[in-house]
């Protein structure tokens, strides 16, 4: 693959993972007076509040899909790493030897999250309220991730333009 499409691929993907962080950071800040949350306060939700809760899920889960397909394979193909075909563990463990990733091992753990999130119980509040909390502890963890490959890209790749940067956004 051409540099150029490389580099291409790679600002794609990091602009994806930027507006879904964007919009799962609306959702959190939104959520934020109702956390911790509880099965009470999960049945007892607005529609404007469950229409808030179903941004969270789809930009949640939207921003590791973003990052797993996308972001973290364009890195290793803009760094002109040839792990194309390669299965998804052994590109964790290179972004993390390389300083992109600060554990494969936490990124596993945010797919099962994110696995997990996705399903709804109805009727089982308490469940869905548990499912919440932890997602939202996930969310900050999956934000210092992309800040951590923001950071190695700014020190090792200054030419590359990333565009917004996740790192100055609040959370």
């Amino acid at each position: 693959m051409s540099n150029a499409v490389s580099t291409l691929r790679l600002q794609d993907a990091w602009r994806e993972c930027e507006r879904n962080t964007y919009h799962m950071r609306l959702a959190v800040d939104l959520l934020n007076p109702m956390l911790p949350m509880t099965g009470d306060k999960f049945e007892q939700m607005t529609d404007e509040q469950i229409r808030v809760l179903d941004q969270f899920i789809l930009r949640f889960t939207k921003l590791q899909d973003a990052m797993g397909s996308r972001l973290y394979p364009g890195i290793l193909g803009y760094l002109q790493e040839a792990y194309e075909d390669r299965p998804m563990l052994d590109k964790l463990h290179r972004l993390e030897k390389l300083g992109y990733l600060t554990s494969a091992e936490t990124w596993q753990d945010m797919r099962s999250i994110r696995n997990k999130f996705t399903h709804d119980y109805p009727e089982d509040w308490d469940k869905n309220a548990a499912l919440i909390n932890i997602a939202m502890d996930a969310a900050s963890t999956m934000l210092n991730m992309l800040g951590t490959a923001e950071t190695k890209f700014i020190q090792s790749c200054p030419e590359f333009d990333h565009g917004k940067s996740i790192l100055t956004q609040a959370y």
